[in-house]
Formats: C-alpha cells, structure tokens, sequence
C-alpha cells in the first residue's frame, strides 16, 4: 500500500496546532479539581473550554499558531524512501496553509529580516521549520514529531551552562529559579516547563525538544515531579492570579554526560496551550 506522506504531515501539523493530547487534557482537569482559588478555576474552565471548541472546530488553540519544528525518528534498518525528507516539508506548507498558520514570516535579506524593514509574507507556508532534527532510535519503523513552538515561550526560554558541584540538586534549583522568575513575565499560565540536560548547548536544545515530543505528564520522573511540585509552591496561579497550581507538570531529559564541572542546562517554560505537538508513525513494511 502507497503510503502519503505529504497528506499525513498536513493532518499532523493540523492537529498539533488544535489539540491537546490526552495527557494534556487530562492534566488540565486534574488541575482543575485541585485548583482552591475561585479566580483561576475560572481561568482553568475557559481554557478546557478553550481546548475542546479548537479540537471540534480544527480552529488554532492560540492565535499565535507557532513555528513548526519536526524531530524525526528512525529505527534501525529501516528504509527510507526517496524524497521522504522533501514530503514531510510539503506536508508543514500544506498544513500551514489549511490551518491556516499566523501569517508572520519576516521578508527581506539577512539584515532585513533582523529589523523587520520588508514587513510580513501574508502567505503561511513562508513559516519554515528550521533544518529537521533526525535520530536513530532502538525500534522499528520512522517516527515524525511535529512541535508547533510559540513565541511568548521562546521569549522566556534559555539555554546555559550551570556548576553542578556533583549534585543535582544545584541544577534544578537553577531551573525553578528561572522559571519562577520568568513565569509572571510569560503570563499566559499554567505552564509545562520542558528542560534538557546535555554536554552542548545544541545537545542540550535537542534534548528539550525531544522531551516535549515523547516524555509524558501521566508518566512523571522524580525529577519532573520535583520541579512542578517546586513550581506550584510558588503561588504564581493561572494568568497570574495567584493559586495552587502554576504547573501542570513538567518535561525532563538528561542526555549522555562528560566529566566537567558543569552541565549544559537548556529550560523552556511551555505556556498554558504547548507543547502543541503530535506524531506520524509510519510501519516499516509501508516504507519498503
């Protein structure tokens, strides 16, 4: 059976940008059943609301419908057909098209496009992911992720590297640190921060981008529990309002390690409609 990747990658992106996935969906109720405060189980219903109205219509979650980046997993011996990598970029333009994505693609040179002189393409399919991230992965069959990342996130997000002193205790007290300092800025809570621990600032950028594509919110680590329990303590609440929950629950992955007194530590604060993501999983025997 020919399979169509192009019409496959547009769904997905389609879906990435209108649905919550079910671990979402179902941290969102969860916090509403242990939110105290009045003002942000208000906030809560809408938002669920929200979240449902965006999934029955195929409407954005958010207006500020996000850049598409794609992390794509292949398993080992499996094959790859020609122009797979050429398919999946026209099914991102297809999907940005029927969404259709926010039209915010700067226009111009290098220079340009820095100071923003040319203005915006009006056309979606202009929003270009970055180059794919492409892995080996111990299974059968290709996996493509599609992140849709906005920018209020991105805004607020760092990578940096952090003295460990043998303890990693001292790094996750650097990611509550920031994040509670940059969550009021965000505005747009509850959140879902989304942290990779690498050797490299690209490692540890990859790293978060694959927690927020496989890691799981009804699947927590300790380390994930520690760093949302730590946030909620914080008081901040949703949109700020004060409350019990700040975060809904949060996305870990710690990569390979060298000896060095610090570890490379890359925190991005996913606000109150990300990681906006979903999945293309292609069998091997559909792509022989």
């Amino acid at each position: 059976m020919e399979i169509n990747v192009v019409e496959l990658v547009k769904n997905a992106v389609i879906e990435a940008s209108t649905s919550f996935r079910d671990d979402q969906l179902s941290a969102y109720q969860n916090a509403l059943e242990r939110e105290e405060n009045p003002r942000a189980q208000w906030v809560l219903e809408i938002m669920l609301e929200n979240a449902l109205v965006a999934k029955k219509n195929k409407v954005p979650l958010c207006d500020d419908t996000g850049v598409p980046h794609v992390l794509v997993e292949i398993g080992h011996d499996t094959p790859i057909p020609p122009n797979f990598l050429i398919q999946i970029k026209e099914g991102i333009s297809e999907g940005l098209l029927k969404l259709p994505g926010r039209p915010m693609a700067v226009q111009g040179d290098a220079v340009e496009r820095i100071e923003q002189t040319q203005g915006l393409s009006i056309d979606s399919r202009k929003l270009v992911p970055p180059g794919f991230l492409v892995d080996s992965v111990n299974t059968e069959g290709v996996k493509i992720n599609i992140l849709m990342l906005g920018g209020g996130s991105e805004i607020r997000a760092l990578t940096r590297s952090v003295f460990h002193k043998r303890d990693h205790r001292n790094l996750f007290k650097e990611v509550v640190t920031w994040m509670r300092s940059e969550i009021p800025k965000l505005g747009c809570t509850p959140i879902i921060p989304a942290v990779g621990i690498g050797r490299t600032h690209y490692e540890a950028s990859s790293l978060m981008l694959k927690a927020m594509a496989n890691r799981r919110l009804d699947q927590p680590s300790e380390l994930e529990i520690g760093i949302t329990e730590s946030l909620n303590q914080s008081g901040i609440g949703s949109l700020g309002l004060g409350g019990t929950i700040t975060a809904l629950g949060s996305l870990v992955l710690v990569g390979p390690q060298r000896a060095s007194g610090v570890r490379i530590v890359c925190m991005r604060p996913c606000c109150s409609v990300e990681p906006r993501r979903s999945w293309v999983y292609l069998p091997p025997d559909l792509l022989e």
